[in-house]
Protein backbone atom coordinates (compact mmCIF):
# COMPACT_ATOMS: atom_id res chain seq x y z
CA UNK A 1 0.00 0.00 0.00
CA UNK A 2 1.21 3.32 -0.81
CA UNK A 3 1.49 5.91 2.13
CA UNK A 4 -0.50 9.05 1.59
CA UNK A 5 1.28 12.44 2.74
CA UNK A 6 0.05 14.08 6.02
CA UNK A 7 -2.50 16.72 4.52
CA UNK A 8 -0.97 19.96 4.86
CA UNK A 9 -3.12 21.91 6.76
CA UNK A 10 -2.45 19.86 9.49
CA UNK A 11 0.83 19.82 9.33
CA UNK A 12 0.77 23.18 9.55
CA UNK A 13 -1.58 23.51 12.38
CA UNK A 14 0.38 20.93 14.47
CA UNK A 15 2.47 23.42 16.81
CA UNK A 16 -1.67 24.81 17.36
CA UNK A 17 -2.88 22.15 18.82
CA UNK A 18 0.01 21.14 20.66
CA UNK A 19 -0.42 24.26 22.14
CA UNK A 20 -4.00 23.71 22.93
CA UNK A 21 -3.27 20.10 24.47
CA UNK A 22 -0.16 22.40 26.71
CA UNK A 23 -3.29 24.54 28.07
CA UNK A 24 -5.28 21.00 28.61
CA UNK A 25 -2.46 19.60 30.12
CA UNK A 26 -2.00 22.80 32.54
CA UNK A 27 -5.26 22.65 33.74
CA UNK A 28 -6.33 19.02 34.60
CA UNK A 29 -9.68 17.51 35.33
CA UNK A 30 -10.49 14.70 36.99
CA UNK A 31 -13.67 12.22 36.42
CA UNK A 32 -16.90 13.10 34.93
CA UNK A 33 -16.27 16.99 36.13
CA UNK A 34 -14.81 18.02 33.34
CA UNK A 35 -16.48 21.86 32.54
CA UNK A 36 -13.40 23.54 31.60
CA UNK A 37 -12.31 21.18 28.97
CA UNK A 38 -15.88 20.47 28.07
CA UNK A 39 -16.23 24.21 27.38
CA UNK A 40 -13.35 24.71 25.35
CA UNK A 41 -14.27 21.93 23.33
CA UNK A 42 -17.57 22.53 22.24
CA UNK A 43 -16.78 26.02 21.67
CA UNK A 44 -14.46 25.31 18.96
CA UNK A 45 -16.80 22.54 17.26
CA UNK A 46 -19.09 24.88 17.29
CA UNK A 47 -16.59 27.80 15.63
CA UNK A 48 -16.20 24.91 12.82
CA UNK A 49 -19.76 24.20 12.10
CA UNK A 50 -20.44 21.31 13.64
CA UNK A 51 -23.48 20.72 15.44
CA UNK A 52 -22.41 20.39 19.50
CA UNK A 53 -24.60 18.68 21.82
CA UNK A 54 -23.50 18.88 25.45
CA UNK A 55 -24.61 17.99 28.76
CA UNK A 56 -24.49 14.01 27.41
CA UNK A 57 -24.56 12.10 30.54
CA UNK A 58 -22.87 15.01 32.22
CA UNK A 59 -20.35 17.01 30.63
CA UNK A 60 -20.24 14.33 27.66
CA UNK A 61 -20.20 16.16 24.05
CA UNK A 62 -21.65 14.81 20.60
CA UNK A 63 -20.44 17.20 17.43
CA UNK A 64 -22.01 16.00 14.10
CA UNK A 65 -21.50 16.78 10.98
CA UNK A 66 -23.34 15.53 7.67
CA UNK A 67 -22.48 16.17 4.72
CA UNK A 68 -24.38 14.71 1.09
CA UNK A 69 -27.30 12.12 1.26
CA UNK A 70 -24.85 9.25 2.31
CA UNK A 71 -26.57 6.76 4.82
CA UNK A 72 -23.55 5.08 6.77
CA UNK A 73 -22.70 6.82 10.39
CA UNK A 74 -19.26 6.94 12.47
CA UNK A 75 -18.55 7.35 15.64
CA UNK A 76 -15.20 8.60 16.55
CA UNK A 77 -14.41 9.08 20.37
CA UNK A 78 -11.46 10.90 22.43
CA UNK A 79 -11.71 10.94 26.29
CA UNK A 80 -11.07 14.00 28.71
CA UNK A 81 -10.29 13.62 31.92
CA UNK A 82 -7.08 13.50 33.92
CA UNK A 83 -5.60 11.43 37.03
CA UNK A 84 -5.65 12.26 40.71
CA UNK A 85 -1.88 12.49 40.54
CA UNK A 86 1.46 15.04 41.54
CA UNK A 87 2.80 16.36 38.14
CA UNK A 88 6.80 15.94 38.41
CA UNK A 89 7.70 16.51 34.91
CA UNK A 90 8.99 20.46 35.37
CA UNK A 91 7.54 21.30 31.98
CA UNK A 92 6.79 24.84 31.15
CA UNK A 93 3.44 23.61 30.45
CA UNK A 94 2.96 21.20 33.93
CA UNK A 95 -0.21 20.78 35.80
CA UNK A 96 -1.34 24.15 37.93
CA UNK A 97 -3.89 21.74 40.02
CA UNK A 98 -1.74 20.39 42.73
CA UNK A 99 -2.50 16.42 42.97
CA UNK A 100 -3.95 16.13 39.11
CA UNK A 101 -2.32 15.35 36.29
CA UNK A 102 -3.02 14.33 32.61
CA UNK A 103 -0.99 11.07 33.21
CA UNK A 104 -2.87 8.76 30.36
CA UNK A 105 -2.59 11.67 27.36
CA UNK A 106 -6.41 12.01 27.57
CA UNK A 107 -5.17 15.73 26.62
CA UNK A 108 -3.42 14.28 23.44
CA UNK A 109 -6.24 11.90 22.62
CA UNK A 110 -8.76 15.29 22.55
CA UNK A 111 -6.20 17.83 20.61
CA UNK A 112 -5.85 15.05 17.84
CA UNK A 113 -9.38 14.60 17.47
CA UNK A 114 -9.67 18.09 17.49
CA UNK A 115 -7.00 19.25 14.50
CA UNK A 116 -9.15 16.27 12.62
CA UNK A 117 -12.75 17.82 13.28
CA UNK A 118 -10.80 21.22 11.94
CA UNK A 119 -9.53 19.10 8.70
CA UNK A 120 -12.92 18.10 8.47
CA UNK A 121 -14.61 20.62 8.83
CA UNK A 122 -13.13 22.46 6.30
CA UNK A 123 -12.57 20.05 3.49
CA UNK A 124 -16.11 18.31 4.01
CA UNK A 125 -14.39 15.02 1.41
CA UNK A 126 -17.18 13.00 2.72
CA UNK A 127 -20.24 12.03 1.99
CA UNK A 128 -22.49 10.66 5.48
CA UNK A 129 -22.80 11.85 8.81
CA UNK A 130 -19.53 12.19 11.41
CA UNK A 131 -19.91 11.86 15.05
CA UNK A 132 -17.96 13.05 17.21
CA UNK A 133 -17.57 11.62 20.38
CA UNK A 134 -15.89 13.58 23.52
CA UNK A 135 -15.85 11.22 26.86
CA UNK A 136 -15.45 12.23 30.51
CA UNK A 137 -14.33 9.85 33.36
CA UNK A 138 -12.66 7.15 31.49
CA UNK A 139 -10.42 6.60 34.59
CA UNK A 140 -13.16 6.14 36.41
CA UNK A 141 -14.88 3.78 34.17
CA UNK A 142 -18.05 5.31 34.46
CA UNK A 143 -17.91 8.01 31.22
CA UNK A 144 -18.97 5.80 28.64
CA UNK A 145 -21.84 3.75 30.56
CA UNK A 146 -23.51 7.60 31.32
CA UNK A 147 -23.11 8.70 27.66
CA UNK A 148 -24.95 5.84 26.97
CA UNK A 149 -27.55 5.67 29.28
CA UNK A 150 -28.42 9.47 28.24
CA UNK A 151 -28.92 8.02 24.73
CA UNK A 152 -26.08 8.60 23.24
CA UNK A 153 -26.32 5.62 20.60
CA UNK A 154 -30.65 6.24 20.28
CA UNK A 155 -29.54 9.98 19.59
CA UNK A 156 -26.66 10.01 17.65
CA UNK A 157 -26.66 6.20 15.95
CA UNK A 158 -23.28 5.37 15.17
CA UNK A 159 -23.00 1.59 12.12
CA UNK A 160 -19.50 1.66 13.67
CA UNK A 161 -17.24 3.35 16.36
CA UNK A 162 -13.12 4.25 17.13
CA UNK A 163 -11.28 5.33 19.47
CA UNK A 164 -7.25 5.13 20.06
CA UNK A 165 -4.97 5.39 22.89
CA UNK A 166 -1.00 6.52 22.92
CA UNK A 167 1.40 3.58 23.66
CA UNK A 168 4.55 4.79 25.76
CA UNK A 169 7.48 2.54 24.51
CA UNK A 170 6.19 2.43 21.21
CA UNK A 171 7.81 4.49 18.61
CA UNK A 172 5.88 7.41 16.87
CA UNK A 173 4.67 6.11 13.88
CA UNK A 174 3.96 2.61 14.82
CA UNK A 175 0.39 1.47 15.83
CA UNK A 176 -1.47 -1.88 17.13
CA UNK A 177 -4.69 -2.56 15.28
CA UNK A 178 -6.07 -5.77 15.41
CA UNK A 179 -9.24 -7.69 15.59
CA UNK A 180 -10.74 -9.64 18.53
CA UNK A 181 -9.42 -8.60 21.99
CA UNK A 182 -7.52 -5.56 22.75
CA UNK A 183 -6.44 -5.41 26.54
CA UNK A 184 -8.44 -7.23 29.52
CA UNK A 185 -11.48 -6.74 31.30
CA UNK A 186 -11.47 -5.02 34.66
CA UNK A 187 -13.09 -6.19 37.84
CA UNK A 188 -12.38 -4.91 41.46
CA UNK A 189 -12.23 -7.42 44.66
CA UNK A 190 -12.57 -6.34 48.31
CA UNK A 191 -12.06 -9.37 50.95
CA UNK A 192 -12.43 -8.59 54.69
CA UNK A 193 -11.38 -11.68 56.99
CA UNK A 194 -13.58 -10.67 60.69
CA UNK A 195 -11.75 -12.70 63.48
CA UNK A 196 -11.35 -11.91 66.79
CA UNK A 197 -8.96 -9.47 68.45
CA UNK A 198 -6.27 -10.08 71.09
CA UNK A 199 -2.85 -9.77 72.31
CA UNK A 200 -0.22 -10.61 70.25
CA UNK A 201 1.43 -12.71 72.94
CA UNK A 202 -1.60 -15.37 73.54
CA UNK A 203 -2.50 -15.79 69.58
CA UNK A 204 -4.47 -18.60 71.26
CA UNK A 205 -7.00 -16.75 72.62
CA UNK A 206 -7.89 -14.87 69.80
CA UNK A 207 -8.88 -15.81 65.57
CA UNK A 208 -6.34 -14.26 63.74
CA UNK A 209 -7.59 -12.82 60.05
CA UNK A 210 -4.12 -11.87 59.05
CA UNK A 211 -3.29 -15.29 58.85
CA UNK A 212 -6.33 -15.80 56.41
CA UNK A 213 -5.26 -13.00 54.66
CA UNK A 214 -1.41 -13.85 53.89
CA UNK A 215 -2.21 -17.50 53.11
CA UNK A 216 -4.97 -15.89 50.77
CA UNK A 217 -2.53 -13.67 49.25
CA UNK A 218 -0.03 -17.01 48.17
CA UNK A 219 -3.20 -19.06 46.87
CA UNK A 220 -4.50 -16.69 44.87
CA UNK A 221 -1.28 -16.68 42.74
CA UNK A 222 -2.11 -20.33 42.22
CA UNK A 223 -5.29 -19.76 40.35
CA UNK A 224 -3.47 -17.93 37.01
CA UNK A 225 -0.28 -20.78 37.41
CA UNK A 226 -2.96 -23.66 38.06
CA UNK A 227 -6.60 -23.24 36.78
CA UNK A 228 -6.19 -20.68 33.54
CA UNK A 229 -5.29 -22.78 30.76
CA UNK A 230 -1.56 -21.64 29.16
CA UNK A 231 -2.76 -20.63 26.35
CA UNK A 232 -5.22 -17.91 27.86
CA UNK A 233 -4.61 -14.78 30.37
CA UNK A 234 -5.59 -13.89 33.07
CA UNK A 235 -4.04 -11.25 36.01
CA UNK A 236 -4.65 -11.10 39.82
CA UNK A 237 -3.03 -8.57 41.84
CA UNK A 238 -2.85 -7.36 44.93
CA UNK A 239 -3.24 -3.65 45.42
CA UNK A 240 -3.48 -2.97 48.85
CA UNK A 241 -3.35 -4.55 51.98
CA UNK A 242 -4.66 -3.23 55.63
CA UNK A 243 -4.50 -4.34 59.01
CA UNK A 244 -3.77 -4.11 62.30
CA UNK A 245 -2.59 -0.68 64.41
CA UNK A 246 0.23 -1.46 66.16
CA UNK A 247 3.01 -4.12 66.57
CA UNK A 248 1.14 -6.27 69.72
CA UNK A 249 -2.11 -6.55 69.23
CA UNK A 250 -4.12 -9.45 66.63
CA UNK A 251 -6.66 -7.26 64.84
CA UNK A 252 -10.47 -7.96 64.72
CA UNK A 253 -10.12 -7.51 60.67
CA UNK A 254 -7.69 -7.55 57.46
CA UNK A 255 -8.68 -6.47 54.22
CA UNK A 256 -7.62 -7.32 51.02
CA UNK A 257 -7.99 -5.48 47.30
CA UNK A 258 -7.64 -6.90 44.40
CA UNK A 259 -7.18 -6.26 40.89
CA UNK A 260 -8.50 -8.83 38.46
CA UNK A 261 -8.21 -8.97 34.68
CA UNK A 262 -8.93 -11.35 31.69
CA UNK A 263 -9.10 -10.95 27.96
CA UNK A 264 -12.23 -13.74 27.33
CA UNK A 265 -15.41 -13.58 29.57
CA UNK A 266 -15.21 -17.06 30.28
CA UNK A 267 -11.75 -16.86 31.98
CA UNK A 268 -13.13 -13.95 34.09
CA UNK A 269 -15.85 -16.30 34.94
CA UNK A 270 -13.32 -18.32 36.30
CA UNK A 271 -10.98 -16.02 38.14
CA UNK A 272 -14.19 -15.18 39.85
CA UNK A 273 -15.47 -18.30 40.88
CA UNK A 274 -12.01 -19.26 42.27
CA UNK A 275 -11.51 -16.40 43.97
CA UNK A 276 -14.38 -16.56 45.86
CA UNK A 277 -13.76 -20.43 46.79
CA UNK A 278 -9.90 -19.55 47.88
CA UNK A 279 -10.64 -17.16 49.99
CA UNK A 280 -13.73 -19.34 51.79
CA UNK A 281 -11.09 -22.36 52.45
CA UNK A 282 -8.64 -20.14 53.67
CA UNK A 283 -10.87 -18.21 56.19
CA UNK A 284 -12.18 -21.53 57.15
CA UNK A 285 -8.98 -22.98 57.70
CA UNK A 286 -7.61 -19.96 59.68
CA UNK A 287 -11.10 -20.00 61.45
CA UNK A 288 -12.19 -16.58 60.74
CA UNK A 289 -15.12 -15.42 58.40
CA UNK A 290 -14.75 -13.42 55.01
CA UNK A 291 -16.84 -11.25 53.30
CA UNK A 292 -16.16 -10.67 49.57
CA UNK A 293 -16.97 -7.29 47.39
CA UNK A 294 -16.92 -8.46 43.69
CA UNK A 295 -17.65 -5.55 41.62
CA UNK A 296 -17.39 -5.92 38.05
CA UNK A 297 -15.94 -2.67 36.27
CA UNK A 298 -16.03 -3.43 32.33
CA UNK A 299 -15.68 -6.12 29.81
CA UNK A 300 -12.47 -6.47 27.61
CA UNK A 301 -12.96 -5.05 24.28
CA UNK A 302 -13.52 -7.01 21.33
CA UNK A 303 -12.33 -5.22 18.56
CA UNK A 304 -15.01 -6.76 15.51
CA UNK A 305 -13.43 -8.02 12.59
CA UNK A 306 -14.67 -5.87 9.50
CA UNK A 307 -14.44 -2.54 11.70
CA UNK A 308 -10.65 -3.49 12.51
CA UNK A 309 -9.98 -4.20 8.78
CA UNK A 310 -11.33 -0.72 8.09
CA UNK A 311 -8.97 0.52 11.14
CA UNK A 312 -5.95 -0.98 9.72
CA UNK A 313 -6.70 -0.03 6.19
CA UNK A 314 -6.74 4.18 7.13
CA UNK A 315 -4.07 3.75 9.66
CA UNK A 316 -1.73 1.88 7.02
CA UNK A 317 -2.54 4.62 4.75
CA UNK A 318 -1.05 6.98 6.97
CA UNK A 319 1.91 5.05 8.37
CA UNK A 320 2.86 2.37 5.92
CA UNK A 321 2.28 -1.50 6.35
CA UNK A 322 5.26 -2.53 8.34
CA UNK A 323 4.55 0.16 10.59
CA UNK A 324 0.94 -1.41 11.82
CA UNK A 325 1.24 -4.86 13.69
CA UNK A 326 -0.53 -6.91 15.84
CA UNK A 327 0.25 -8.57 19.42
CA UNK A 328 -0.48 -11.14 21.50
CA UNK A 329 -3.82 -10.46 23.34
CA UNK A 330 -2.00 -11.13 26.57
CA UNK A 331 0.62 -8.60 25.99
CA UNK A 332 -1.11 -6.48 27.96
CA UNK A 333 -4.53 -5.78 30.20
CA UNK A 334 -5.16 -2.50 30.67
CA UNK A 335 -8.50 -1.99 30.72
CA UNK A 336 -10.93 0.98 29.58
CA UNK A 337 -14.65 1.92 29.50
CA UNK A 338 -14.53 2.11 25.53
CA UNK A 339 -15.69 -1.72 25.74
CA UNK A 340 -19.35 -0.43 26.36
CA UNK A 341 -19.64 0.92 23.24
CA UNK A 342 -18.30 -1.95 21.55
CA UNK A 343 -20.71 -3.99 22.98
CA UNK A 344 -23.49 -1.90 21.76
CA UNK A 345 -21.79 -0.94 17.93
CA UNK A 346 -19.18 -2.92 16.02
CA UNK A 347 -15.82 -0.99 15.77
CA UNK A 348 -12.08 -0.84 16.81
CA UNK A 349 -9.88 0.69 19.49
CA UNK A 350 -6.08 0.98 18.28
CA UNK A 351 -2.69 2.30 19.94
CA UNK A 352 -0.72 4.37 18.57
CA UNK A 353 3.24 4.67 19.42
CA UNK A 354 3.76 7.67 21.64
CA UNK A 355 7.76 7.39 21.63
CA UNK A 356 10.80 6.35 23.51
CA UNK A 357 12.59 8.98 25.99
CA UNK A 358 12.36 10.69 29.61
CA UNK A 359 8.75 11.83 29.18
CA UNK A 360 6.81 10.18 26.40
CA UNK A 361 8.55 6.59 26.94
CA UNK A 362 7.16 6.84 30.36
CA UNK A 363 4.60 4.98 31.35
CA UNK A 364 1.20 5.93 31.42
CA UNK A 365 -0.13 6.95 35.07
CA UNK A 366 3.43 7.79 36.27
CA UNK A 367 4.17 11.50 37.33
CA UNK A 368 6.89 12.06 34.52
CA UNK A 369 4.79 10.82 31.96
CA UNK A 370 3.73 13.58 28.79
CA UNK A 371 1.88 12.78 25.52
CA UNK A 372 4.08 13.21 22.48
CA UNK A 373 3.63 16.01 20.45
CA UNK A 374 4.74 14.87 17.45
CA UNK A 375 1.52 12.27 17.51
CA UNK A 376 -1.25 14.97 17.31
CA UNK A 377 -0.52 15.64 13.30
CA UNK A 378 -0.05 11.57 12.53
CA UNK A 379 -3.40 10.69 14.84
CA UNK A 380 -4.89 13.05 13.21
CA UNK A 381 -4.00 12.08 9.86
CA UNK A 382 -5.10 8.44 10.71
CA UNK A 383 -8.12 9.82 11.53
CA UNK A 384 -8.96 11.86 8.51
CA UNK A 385 -8.56 8.79 6.69
CA UNK A 386 -10.30 7.02 9.12
CA UNK A 387 -13.59 9.44 8.12
CA UNK A 388 -13.15 9.75 4.70
CA UNK A 389 -12.48 5.99 3.73
CA UNK A 390 -15.56 4.82 5.73
CA UNK A 391 -17.63 7.70 4.76
CA UNK A 392 -17.22 7.93 1.44
CA UNK A 393 -18.97 9.78 -1.36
Amino acid sequence: MTTTPIPAAISSAASRFADLRHRIHAHPELGADVPRTAAMVAGLLREWGYDVHTGIGGHGIVAQLNVGNGPRRIGIRADMDALPLQERTGLPYASEVPGRMHACGHDGHTATLLAAAEYLAATRNFDGTLNLIFQPDEEGMTGALSMMEDGLFERFPCDAIYAFHNAPGLPVGMAVVQSGAQGGSSDRVTVTFRGKGGHGAIPNRAADPTLALAHTVVALQGIIARNVAPVDAGVISVGQIEAGTTYNIIPETATLKLSVRATLPEVRKLLEERIRAVVTHQAASAGVEAEIEYLHLVPAIRNTPAEAAIAREAVASVLGNDNVIQVPPSTQMGSEDFAWMLEKVPGCYFVLGNGTGEWVGCSVHNDGYDFNDALIPLGAACWVALAEGYLKS
